[in-house]
Formats: structure tokens, C-alpha cells, sequence
């Protein structure tokens, strides 16, 4: 499959600048039958006994702007995960002009680049413990918003999920940020029962694929966490005949990588590469809430595998309705295609 295929013209209008207020106002298209709705309205979507899964990761402030000793030239850094090591895989750019071996320093501390940058992804080790890196993040990190966001968050928590707890991701699942605690109560009410999985978003969400097919793009590696608790109410709703509902990409990347041959899933943590694209056969997710994506990226191929060759149309009705698009747009809900 060609990557070209799941491109479409996004006019930079349509990206949104701004985070709605509130966060349920935000606009929600029903993929099946194209219909115009607000995101409160999702409990009365959705049927008494479905299950809705979200992602409880929160945002680290993990982008570093530092410099070479040698040349005084700004780079920036964001930290993606740790290894055993503890050594970091890191985001650093200008990455053309960055070797293994080169030093870049930060108020306090210095952190050294082990491999030559791969698409922009080193590994880079501080000469800090834990603990002062901690400090150094506290005091010197930034949340990393978007690179297609221009504007500014009065308040850096904007960018978190009501759900957020578990520290480790570089950018915000975006499909959990519409939901408010009036949401949340209104599912309850509506018999709709909620659980919490965790998936540390990592590189992908930041670029598109760079390789002309599918087959050629190596897939981001990823952790994530399928507690007990969700196991056991995913095999209670599938009981009584309700829906799986995955609360972004994110969400349902987890639990297909848990996800066992007869379509139960398991408590398990681990890293996942799965690249999701059309011909891949779902086992637990049933319907999607998510954003509109960047074109080409491994999140439209997603879409594109779940709900079937009329992404295109709903992309181009979003675009001619003017819904807003990205991380701070509005969001649409998918059925699963046959």
C-alpha cells in the first residue's frame, strides 16, 4: 500500500489554534450517516452496557532546549522513554548537525548523544541521577505542544486528559482531552460503564511516514498497560452484549496488542510496534472516538483500517462542514467496518 493513498489536502486554516471552551463543546461527527453533533451529546451515542476505554497517560514536560559547548548553537530535545540503562531516547533537532559523541548542555547538567540521530531519534545520557533529572524537568521542561500549534495555553494543563495520571508520554492522547466530569456522569447515567488503560505516546504522533509504502515504515515502539480492572470489564461488557469503545488511537493500539486469538483480552504490560493498516482484523474494538489526523501519518492509516475506504469522505465532509482539525480540534465517531 502506498503511503500516498492515505494523504488528503489540509489547509492550514484548518488546524486549530485554540482549545475550545469548554472541552465538551467541542464538535463530534458521527461517521455513520454523517451526522453533526457536540461531544456532550456522546453518552445519548452510545447504548446502556457499552464500555468506553480511555487512556489515563499524562503529558511529561520532557522538551529541553539546550546547547553545543563548542559552537554556542541552540538544540532542542524532547525526552521520549528511558531504558534500563538509563539511557534516553530523545527527539533532537537540528539533527543534521548532530553526531554520537556530541554534548549539549542544559542549566545545571549535560547529557551526551550515544547514537548518530535517526530520523531525528538518538539516545542521549545525562550525567545526572534520576532524581536531579527530575529536578532539571521541574524546573527547565516544557509540556511539548504540537509543532503545528501556534498558539499558547494560559494554563499547561489544558493539554492533559481529565484522566491523566500515570507520567510518561511525550504528547497527550488528544480524543480523551473533550471529556469533563458532565460527560463522564452522563455515561453512568446512561448505563455506560468507563475503564482506563495506559499507553505512553511516543514519536509516531509526531511525524508522518516518511517511506513511500506502508510496508517500508518501521513502527515506533511503545509501552503500555492493560491493568486487571480493564480485562475484567472488557469480559464483563462483552457478556452482556455491549460495545467496545476506544477513546483514541492510542487506546485502541493497547488493547489490540493485548488483545488473544478469541478476542478476550489480557492484563499485561509490555511495548507494542503494532502498526495497524488496512486488512488488519480488529479483535476488541468496536467503535472509535478520535480526532482528525495529520495526512499520511500512521494514525490516518489507522482510521482507514477501521472504518474502511470512507475515511476519504468523512475527512473531506469535516473539512467542507468546518470542523476543526489536530490535537485541538473536534473529534468523530467510527464503527467498525465489517
Amino acid at each position: 500500500m502506498r503511503t500516498q493513498d492515505f494523504t488528503y489536502e489540509l489547509p492550514e486554516a484548518a488546524i486549530a489554534q485554540a482549545p475550545v471552551e469548554p472541552r465538551d463543546a467541542a464538535r463530534l461527527l458521527v461517521a455513520t450517516g454523517l451526522a453533526d453533533h457536540r461531544f456532550r451529546e456522546l453518552p445519548a451515542l452510545l447504548d446502556p452496557g457499552d464500555l468506553v476505554v480511555v487512556n489515563r497517560t499524562r503529558v511529561r514536560a520532557g522538551r529541553l532546549r539546550g546547547r553545543k559547548p563548542d559552537t554556542g548553537g541552540a538544540v532542542e530535545v524532547l525526552l521520549l522513554d528511558v531504558d534500563a540503562t538509563g539511557a534516553w531516547e530523545a527527539l533532537v533537532r537540528p539533527a543534521r548537525r548532530l553526531r554520537a559523541g556530541a554534548v549539549v548542555e542544559f542549566p545545571g547538567a549535560s547529557a551526551t548523544l550515544e547514537d548518530d540521530p535517526d530520523h531525528g531519534v538518538t539516545r542521549l545520557r545525562f550525567d545526572l541521577d534520576p532524581g536531579a533529572l527530575d529536578d532539571l524537568l521541574a524546573s527547565a521542561g516544557e509540556v511539548p505542544l504540537p509543532p503545528y500549534f501556534h498558539g499558547a495555553l494560559a494554563d499547561p494543563e489544558r493539554y492533559q486528559t481529565m484522566f491523566a495520571k500515570s507520567l510518561g508520554s511525550a504528547a497527550a492522547p488528544t480524543a480523551g482531552l473533550h471529556f469533563t466530569p458532565q460527560v463522564v456522569a452522563g455515561l453512568g447515567e446512561r448505563g455506560v460503564a468507563l475503564t482506563e488503560v495506559e499507553l505512553r505516546v511516543g514519536v509516531d504522533t509526531f511525524r508522518p511516514i516518511a517511506s513511500s509504502t506502508l510496508d517500508e515504515h518501521q513502527m515506533h515502539s511503545e509501552r503500555y498497560t492493560v491493568p486487571a480492572a480493564a480485562a475484567e470489564e472488557i469480559a464483563a461488557a462483552r457478556r452482556r452484549g455491549g460495545r467496545i469503545v476506544a477513546v483514541g488511537t492510542t487506546v485502541t493500539r493497547a488493547l489490540e496488542a493485548a488483545a488473544l486469538p478469541d478476542g478476550t483480552v489480557a492484563a499485561r504490560s509490555g511495548a507494542t510496534d503494532l502498526f495497524i493498516r488496512p486488512g488488519y482484523r480488529f479483535r476488541v474494538v468496536d467503535r472509535l472516538v478520535t480526532n482528525f489526523h495529520v495526512p499520511g501519518s500512521t494514525l490516518v492509516v489507522l482510521v482507514a483500517a477501521f472504518m474502511g475506504p470512507g475515511w476519504r469522505r468523512l475527512y473531506e465532509t469535516a473539512l467542507a462542514r468546518r470542523y476543526r482539525f489536530l490535537s485541538f480540534g473536534d473529534a468523530t465517531l467510527l464503527d467498525r467496518a465489517p
